[in-house]
């Protein structure tokens, strides 16, 4: 079954180099999409010179990618 992780640079809750080390054990049915600055809630800073509008817009995209490229999508229909 893929996998898809959505993870934040910033993120408290979910320290990035213990997910790294998860998603390199899981092989290539995992997928780790890095969002720079963003944090648990994908919050990004203003200086980030990003909105949390466009964060979501690029999680949305990426799950959309992922979905379809995996086939998933056949598979639930």
């Amino acid at each position: 079954m893929p996998i898809l992780f959505l993870q934040g640079t910033r993120d408290k809750l979910a320290e990035l180099h213990l997910l790294t080390s998860v998603v390199e054990t899981l092989g290539p049915r995992a997928t780790l999409h890095v969002v720079d600055d963003a944090d648990h809630s994908f919050h990004v800073r203003a200086s980030s010179g990003r909105t949390d509008a466009e964060v979501v817009l690029e999680l949305a995209r990426t799950m959309s990618a992922w979905f379809f490229a995996e086939g998933e999508f056949m598979s639930v229909i």
